[in-house]
């Protein structure tokens, strides 16, 4: 299938098999695999927009918790 480019080429989706639609930014790096394209699009753009606003690959923070009870 070929590749239908976004938002100023800023990321690509394509069909992949089985019916499911996957994004990939300029780099070819994955982002989002969807049900269908709308919202593919639509969760991509998205994310990306959040990414953007703020820049979660460098804040990433990671919580561990436990819980102890009786049954």
């Amino acid at each position: 299938m070929e590749k239908q480019w976004y938002d100023d080429e800023a990321f690509y989706v394509e069909q992949k098999k089985y019916g499911l639609w996957d994004s990939y930014d300029k780099d070819g790096k994955g982002i989002v695999t969807s049900l269908n394209e709308e919202q593919c699009v639509r969760a991509t753009r998205w994310y990306l927009k959040f990414k953007f606003e703020k820049n979660i690959d460098e804040n990433v923070k990671s919580y561990q918790g436990t819980m102890d009870y009786k049954l």
